[in-house]
């Protein structure tokens, strides 16, 4: 079984449609926090309560596979960074931890490029204290992808989103060598490298960046 967190963003709502087309999980748990859709007869929807410790393990237990796509902006926690935090750091660990306590061998988490635990910026920072929270739970297998500017077509309107990724698109062919990881990718793609990722299920901590998420896209 397959458990998706985050489906109803941009990433997450790719990787839902790739994993219901998909013959490797034969069952998707989605977690949302309110009324959500199905569209496949796959699917199970689970209304969680995420700051529910009980809730939120039970949801997670029986998954092989738990892919955790969830985030939130600034706009929506209207500038709050501890509201922030807990969307974007508390879930994601809480997430691993369950793994750990339910035996799920397989943790596949969405961060970002640029992620450092050390950066000052807030948003940066909050990635790499996640990944290295994440990192510690010490799974059988754990991937962290971090994709620069996202391409693609959200629900929500977000205008500054959207120029960057104009903005990064005209300019993509200058970010070579190591400033390839920056190069803006399609949320599908992304997608796609999870549900990758998640059938190989590497032992281990695995990062993948531009090149390595591309590498999963072209593989069979």
């Amino acid at each position: 079984m397959a458990t998706v967190i985050g489906a109803t963003g941009l990433i997450g709502s790719h990787l839902l449609k790739l994993l219901e087309q998909d013959a490797h999980f034969d069952t998707i748990r989605v977690l949302v926090r309110r009324p959500f859709e199905k569209t496949s007869s796959k699917t199970e929807v689970k209304l969680v309560d995420f700051n529910d410790h009980e809730s939120f393990k039970l949801a997670i237990d029986g998954s092989d596979a738990v892919f955790c796509a969830i985030g939130t902006t600034q706009k929506k926690v209207k500038g709050d960074k501890a509201a922030y935090r807990k969307v974007d750091y508390d879930i994601p660990l809480k997430a691993s931890q369950f793994c750990k306590e339910t035996g799920c061998p397989n943790f596949l988490l969405v961060s970002s490029s640029g992620a450092n635990s050390n950066s000052k910026n807030f948003y940066l920072k909050l990635k790499g204290e996640v990944e290295n929270a994440v990192a510690e739970k010490q799974l059988h297998s754990t991937s962290i992808f971090r994709p620069s500017i996202l391409l693609g077509n959200r629900n929500e309107s977000r205008p500054g989103e959207r120029i960057g990724q104009i903005a990064m698109q005209a300019f993509s062919f200058a970010l070579i060598g190591s400033l390839r990881k920056y190069k803006p990718v399609h949320a599908r793609e992304v997608a796609i490298a999870m549900l990758q990722a998640a059938k190989k299920e590497r032992p281990g901590f695995t990062v993948y960046e531009y090149d390595a998420m591309m590498q999963e896209v072209r593989s069979p």
